[in-house]
């Protein structure tokens, strides 16, 4: 897949291409809902299937005090797209001078002339352009003036045989936000279409969980994706090499011991015998994906109850892990 910053990093000779527009903050199901139709329509078309995304998120820019947690960062968010077999992808700045533009001048500027699009295909809620005037009918008229075909795709409904509360609800990230707060990763994983991942580097940590016989690797306070309600989780850290290695995963303050800020750290279990000597991840940007909760936190009464809670979670971590099946979706 292309990846391109600007309109003037696209190749004049890309020739016809079939288009979709979003932030696609998780490319969850809904999300690839959208961009399977797109690549079947370019690849019918013999055209190049592109999306055109924004960077920031338009919320960050518009109102920085309510934006967002974005669910996945731009490494994840750009390898996730790529998988869903697109050709390119042109992420534009956000400021306030694109979000000036009419819905027929962004149309023209990005759409027609600058990607020379043949169709564009769009979700029932998609907005665009100046205040969000544009939707799917301006695409209509201007499709129609402008040379390109309009796809319409329906809401995906992720979860058909869920309870009655969420039966044809569609398919959002803001669904998936609300999910990882509650602690419900495994709801955030069957919309996702994967489990929920964070990314991060590794850094020193307090050590305790080391002096309490179960060390930890610790991602730094600026690692991307949204930290899931506190608890803990049996999940998955992914290391530099790409190695998958199960772990029981702490998120929260500890309440068991003070002046402890709230951080994600992961306990690698079950390593072979090779590896216990030679197991250095600091510095390591790394994976750690959340497959299920365990328990909330609890403040206990000192380091020998908290011990032997955490042999109780490792044992359970396993106990999740042998029997984690594919992603339903």
């Amino acid at each position: 897949m292309y990846y391109w910053n600007d309109l003037a990093e696209v190749p004049s000779d890309l020739g016809p291409t079939v288009v979709t527009i979003g932030n696609f903050d998780g490319v969850h199901l809904g999300h690839q809902h959208v961009l399977s139709r797109l690549v079947k329509t370019a690849r019918d078309r013999g055209s190049a299937a592109v999306a055109l995304s924004f960077d920031p998120h338009p919320a960050a820019v518009h109102r920085p005090e309510s934006a967002p947690v974005l669910i996945m960062g731009p490494a994840d968010r750009t390898e996730a797209l790529a998988e869903t077999g697109l050709d390119g992808l042109l992420m534009v700045h956000y400021d306030l001078d694109l979000a000036a533009l009419s819905a027929e001048e962004f149309v023209r500027r990005f759409l027609a002339d600058g990607l020379h699009a043949v169709a564009v295909v769009l979700g029932h809620d998609a907005r665009f352009g100046r205040g969000n005037t544009g939707d799917l009918d301006t695409m209509r008229e201007l499709g129609a003036e402008l040379g390109f075909d309009v796809v319409a795709v329906d809401d995906f409904d992720a979860l058909p045989e869920g309870p009655g509360d969420i039966q044809g609800r569609r398919c959002s990230s803001t669904w998936i936000r609300e999910a990882l707060a509650a602690g419900d990763v495994r709801t955030a994983t069957r919309l996702l279409g994967r489990t929920h991942r964070m990314r991060g580097t590794v850094v020193h940590g307090a050590a305790r969980g080391r002096e309490l016989g179960f060390p930890t690797a610790n991602l730094a306070p600026e690692s991307t994706g949204l930290i899931p309600a506190d608890g803990i989780y049996a999940g998955w850290l992914v290391d530099s090499a790409g190695t998958r290695w199960p772990a029981a995963i702490s998120v929260g303050s500890n309440p068991t011991f003070d002046g402890v800020s709230r951080q994600v750290e992961a306990h690698v279990i079950d390593r072979p015998q090779e590896a216990v000597e030679d197991f250095d991840l600091y510095g390591q940007t790394v994976g750690v994906e959340f497959v299920d909760r365990l328990r909330g936190m609890v403040a206990y009464t000192g380091p020998e109850a908290l011990i032997e809670q955490m042999r109780l979670d490792v044992a359970r971590t396993r106990e999740v892990l042998s029997t984690e099946g594919p992603v339903a979706g």
